[in-house]
């Protein structure tokens, strides 16, 4: 075990964080030991567990501090191209699930029952959606229609990047033309569809 260093409990916390970060890519969830997470941080199993109780509760933390960091990554300009940032934001999804594929694997699969785990899951869904929907600068009955098919599609992206995780169904480049093609063929669509009458 490394020597301990005195470290404030925010920073014991972040290198617990950064740790088990590294370990939950490398490794499925079912693999990842407390015990191992402990040693490479340099501290007591007792002292980990004082900061997180089981092992989801330390994946949680981790998956919700990833999910901040990509939200900071996202940023929408309304007068920049929306589909020129959207192929941006796809880009930094992908990048970070590429390199923590089985980070993602497991917030969706083995834990896919865990409520806080699908809590910041859906949460980031939700995040990436009003970021998009704002870029729009829609409002009234269209925006909750393309709302509606922001939703929609951040669920289409989500099923076909676990898809690729996977079972290596799609390369990359295919999971970024797709996403992005189906997002706009479904505005393209609503645009030409006949508006009601008001």
């Amino acid at each position: 075990m490394p020597p301990r260093r005195r470290l404030t409990p925010d920073q014991r916390r972040a290198e617990i964080l950064d740790v088990g970060a590294r370990v939950f890519a490398e490794l499925p969830y079912d693999h990842v030991q407390m015990d191992q997470i402990a040693e490479l941080a340099g501290i007591s199993r007792a002292l980990l567990y004082r900061h997180f109780p089981k092992k989801s509760a330390l994946f949680a933390a981790i998956y919700q501090r990833a999910a901040e960091s990509l939200q900071s990554e996202v940023r929408f300009e309304p007068d920049g191209p929306l589909a020129e940032q959207v192929a941006a934001g796809l880009d930094a999804h992908l990048e970070y699930f590429a390199a923590n594929r089985n980070t993602v694997l497991a917030a969706n699969r083995a834990l896919s029952g865990d409520p806080v785990v699908q809590a910041i899951v859906y949460g980031e869904h939700a995040a990436m959606r009003e970021v998009v929907l704002a870029a729009t600068g829609a409002t009234g009955a269209v925006r909750e229609t393309i709302s509606a098919i922001l939703t929609s599609w951040l669920m289409f992206v989500h099923t076909l990047c676990l898809d690729w995780l996977e079972n290596d169904s799609l390369t990359r480049g295919q999971v970024r033309s797709t996403c992005l093609g189906a997002l706009t063929g479904a505005l393209a669509a609503l645009e030409d569809s006949p508006h009601p009458p008001h």
